[in-house]
């Protein structure tokens, strides 16, 4: 279950918004007093309620907006409780100050919002004593194991415990909190009504990650990261999920690099089948791995991370991806060796910049590269028995195809170009690998040169669906894929 927090100034507006959810089918739903403007009136809230409700009155202390006195406070929580509302909501120093009456349930809840306390269970411990009906405990994340240190309180608690963290490296915690066996989980009416950091919304809860569907024997898929909040994966794969009708989640992950050894042995109690990996871990990650194919071996990095048992598979589904893209915007796909005798000039030396070079070296093109970090184009051309060029020089290379690997040019920078319009050639295949922005200043430019152009949607889908049939063993749904991520980039510019 999900309950949705309203936090609106009028009292008009928060009876609005929660009828609406009601009528959405919305199972409970959490009125936030302190956001009220004056003095709020429960009784009418109450009143007007068409569904059951939690009635929340939080402190500044507690991450709130409550700036009365705290005997104001707590009368506003005592006539909820004479009003017959269906849950109230007391921070665990007060719960001893506001007896049980009537059928009105209790939540007695925990807030930091400054770390994940050593003590969680000592905490959960002291407020099971407080007459709860439910325990809420959520934390600030500060690395990812503080997610499961606080999901293990969910599971066999001696009272029903919702617990979670803050933040964007706990969003996961957010979304398997069910898995885990808590009674609900939070989010937002919308984007603009979000009251507590990382917190997603209800759209997002019930549309993208399927939050009522999860359950003890969801498989957990995720994309790590740091930052991690740009990412579509979660988008496209949780909707080939839906599609394919598999108890399956798909979670953004952030992890910093210090700590992404503890996630990965974290990973099996989290109910982590499968990772995509993207910047800064492509290459960290390698280390961690059991086993990889013979394409991370040459590349040097890997994308996609398969757990069975003890086992850790690494794969590159950037390089496949890559080279199809390519052969088909050359329509080679029945010609031999369509890349020999072809110049390409790579931009970026990072873990796509790697396997796309990778890609084109092997299949005996002339590749170029060049990257703001020189001596990392360079390694990377020793190791590929290629060439590299300084970035300031890049322009003096006559190439045939042209590959940016660079984050250059990608929202909410789009005005941004890693090549100047004026040396590209209307002979000139252009592949730029950033997808949101499809249309990058790149791709416009290539265009309006008359070049062959590949956007970075088609790359990003084909890699997708090589990572879902790693995951799932079937073939990945390529067309609502790029049907979902075409949606939502437009919808990023809106």
């Amino acid at each position: 279950m999900i309950c949705v927090v309203i936090a609106r100034g009028r009292h008009r507006q928060v009876a609005a918004e929660a009828d609406f959810l009601f009528q959405e089918g919305a199972e409970l739903v959490e009125l936030r007093i302190d956001y009220i403007n004056g003095t709020p009136s429960v009784k009418a809230l109450a009143g007007k309620r068409t569904g059951p409700v939690v009635i929340t009155c939080r402190r500044e202390r507690d991450g709130g907006r409550w700036s009365g006195t705290e005997d104001q406070r707590l009368a506003l929580l005592r006539t909820a409780i004479v009003e017959g509302v269906e849950w109230v909501d007391l921070e665990e120093d007060v719960a001893g100050q506001v007896p049980r009456l009537g059928k009105t349930k209790r939540i007695v809840s925990y807030h930091n919002f400054h770390e994940t306390p050593e003590d969680l269970e000592a905490i959960r411990d002291r407020m099971a004593g407080l007459d709860p009906d439910v325990i809420k405990i959520t934390t600030q994340a500060n690395n990812p194991h503080d997610n499961l240190r606080v999901l293990r309180l969910v599971r066999d608690p001696p009272v029903p415990t919702i617990g979670f963290c803050m933040g964007e490296m706990g969003i996961i915690s957010r979304v398997l909190t069910g898995r885990f066996g808590a009674p609900w989980t939070y989010a937002a009416f919308g984007h603009e009504t979000g009251v507590a950091p990382g917190q997603l919304t209800y759209e997002q809860m019930t549309q993208i990650y399927r939050y009522d569907q999860i359950d003890a024997e969801t498989e957990v898929y995720g994309v790590i990261a740091d930052p991690v909040g740009h990412s579509l994966s979660p988008q496209i794969h949780n909707a080939a999920f839906a599609r394919e009708k598999l108890n399956k989640v798909y979670v953004p992950i952030r992890v910093p690099g210090e700590h992404l050894g503890q996630f990965f042995d974290d990973a099996a109690e989290l109910g982590i089948k499968g990772l995509s990996v993207t910047i800064p871990h492509k290459e960290a990650v390698l280390r961690l791995l059991t086993e990889r194919d013979e394409a991370v071996d040459g590349i040097g990095a890997t994308n996609t991370v398969v757990f069975e048992g003890e086992h850790r598979r690494g794969y590159n589904t950037d390089y496949q991806a890559a080279m199809d893209s390519l052969e088909e915007a050359m329509n080679a796909r029945n010609r031999e060796k369509p890349f020999e005798g072809k110049t390409a000039l790579v931009l970026g030396a990072g873990g796509v910049g790697k396997a796309i070079a990778f890609g084109l070296a092997q299949r005996g093109a002339m590749v170029i590269l060049a990257d703001g970090d020189a001596p990392r184009a360079s390694q990377l051309a020793q190791r590929l028995k290629c060439h590299s060029t300084e970035w300031a020089t890049r322009h003096n290379v006559a190439a045939d195809i042209l590959v940016n690997c660079t984050p250059i040019g990608m929202h909410p920078n789009v005005d941004e170009t890693p090549f100047d319009k004026h040396y590209l050639r209307p002979s000139m295949i252009v592949f730029d690998a950033v997808y949101n922005p499809e249309n990058t200043l790149l791709v416009k430019d290539a265009r309006e040169r008359n070049c062959t152009v590949v956007t970075g949607v088609e790359m990003f889908v084909r890699q997708a669906c090589l990572q879902f049939q790693h995951f799932t063993g079937r073939e990945g749904p390529a067309q609502l894929m790029r049907d979902v991520i075409k949606r939502a980039t437009s919808a990023a510019k809106t």
